[in-house]
Order: C-alpha cells, then sequence, then structure tokens
C-alpha cells in the first residue's frame, strides 16, 4: 500500500509532532492512558508501554488534537504506520481471514 506524502510538508510534521510532545504531558494525556489499554487490539499492556498514535497518520495530513490521539501499543503503532482508519480495519480483517 502506498500513498503520496508530498502534500504534507516536514515543516507542518515537526510542527504536529511537537504539538503531541505537549499533549503528552498534560492531564488529559495522563488519564487515556491510566487504564494502561491500546485503542486497537484493547489489550491491557500497562501505561508505560503504550505509545501516542495519531489515528489519521501526519503524513497523511492528520493533526495533534485530542480527536485524533489515541493510547496504542507498540506492536500496534508498529504495524498500523501510516495507515488510515479504514486501511487498518482492512488490514485487520485480513489477518483475521488469513488466520480463519
Amino acid at each position: 500500500m502506498s500513498f503520496d506524502s508530498s502534500t504534507v510538508s516536514d515543516e507542518e510534521i515537526r510542527r504536529e509532532k511537537e504539538k503531541a510532545r505537549r499533549l503528552r504531558r498534560t492531564h488529559w494525556w495522563y488519564s487515556r492512558i491510566e487504564k494502561g489499554i491500546c485503542h486497537y487490539c484493547n489489550r491491557q499492556v500497562g501505561r508505560e508501554n503504550l505509545t501516542m498514535d495519531h489515528v489519521v497518520p501526519l503524513a497523511r495530513g492528520g493533526k495533534s488534537k485530542k480527536g485524533n490521539l489515541v493510547p496504542a501499543c507498540k506492536e500496534c503503532n508498529n504495524r498500523k504506520k501510516y495507515l488510515l482508519p479504514v486501511e487498518w480495519e482492512e488490514y485487520l480483517d485480513s489477518k483475521v481471514n488469513f488466520n480463519l
């Protein structure tokens, strides 16, 4: 699966990453990770093992706003990469169907 990231500048991505770093230090984020559950796989991994994921990735035009940020385990975050929510769902469905 490929995409064209040329529509999002490196400067825009840098600014959004800085916003995410600031949000990571807020009470809002601490309350999001308190239960230690991954948004995608629903596994209890502990809050120290959660990362901040952009549901719509920065490279695809996503922003570092509360509605676009979720706690994800490192495994899900690494697998999701730059996929949009619908693409991630298709990926998960293909894994389930493949394992049947």
